[in-house]
C-alpha cells in the first residue's frame, strides 16, 4: 500500500518513481474505466498513458481538497468524454471514416467480440449489445451508470468525481437504467434487462 499523499508530492517534485508507483496502485481501475468508453483496447492503452502523463504535469496544482482517487477518475472521466467527443465530431464532419493505427495504413477496428475485462455477462452478444446502449446514453448518464454500475465505486464518490449531489447521480443512474431497458427490450422482448447483471 502507498501513501498516496506522500507519493503524489513527491511526483509534484518530479519523481518518476513516485508516478510509477502511483501507476501500479491505480493503472488496472483506470484502464477499466476508460475501456468503458472507448470499448478498443489501443485507445485505452493510449489514453491510460495520457491519464498519467496529465497526472505527472498537474500534481503540483492538487490541493488535497478532495481524496487522490476522486482526482484520478475525475481526470480518467473527461479524457474519455474528450475522446468520445473528437471522434463523434470527426465520423459527424466526415473528415475520417476510419482511425489508423500509429504509423501503420492498418485499420484500428473496434473489436466486434468487445468483452469489459470487469464485467461478467451471459455471453459475448449480451456484452456487446449493453455497451453499444451505453454509447447512446447522455453523456451524464453514461458517467454515473459505468462508474456507479460497472467500476462499483459508492454513489457518494461519484458524486464527487462528476461535481453534482449524490441525489443528482441516484437519479441519472435511475435514468439511465430504464434507457437501456427500453433499447435492450427491442433485442429481448421476452427479458428486459433483467439478465444483463454487471458484477466486478
Amino acid at each position: 500500500m502507498i501513501e498516496e499523499n506522500k507519493c503524489i508530492e513527491a511526483i509534484a517534485n518530479g519523481s518518476q518513481e513516485a508516478l510509477e508507483q502511483l501507476y501500479t496502485h491505480y493503472s488496472d481501475r483506470v484502464y477499466n474505466t476508460l475501456i468503458s468508453y472507448t470499448k478498443n483496447t489501443e485507445d485505452a492503452e493510449e489514453l491510460l498513458q495520457d491519464v498519467f502523463v496529465t497526472i505527472y504535469h498537474t500534481a503540483h496544482s492538487f490541493q488535497f481538497s478532495s481524496s487522490i482517487s476522486t482526482w484520478i477518475y475525475r481526470i480518467a472521466v473527461n479524457k474519455s468524454l474528450d475522446f468520445l467527443r473528437k471522434k463523434k465530431s470527426q465520423k459527424r464532419a466526415g473528415i475520417f471514416t476510419s482511425i489508423y493505427l500509429k504509423n501503420s495504413t492498418e485499420i484500428k477496428y473496434e473489436s466486434p467480440d468487445f468483452v469489459h475485462p470487469g464485467v461478467k455477462l451471459e455471453n459475448k452478444e449480451d456484452a456487446k449489445l449493453l455497451f453499444r446502449a451505453i454509447d447512446n446514453l447522455s453523456e451524464n448518464q453514461k458517467t454515473a451508470f459505468i462508474l456507479t454500475q460497472i467500476e462499483g465505486l459508492p454513489h457518494k464518490e461519484v458524486a464527487e468525481i462528476m461535481d453534482q449531489s449524490r441525489k443528482s447521480i441516484e437519479s441519472l443512474v435511475q435514468r439511465a437504467k430504464q434507457n437501456l431497458k427500453q433499447a435492450l427490450e427491442k433485442h429481448y422482448p421476452d427479458r428486459g434487462i433483467k439478465n444483463k447483471n454487471t458484477s466486478k
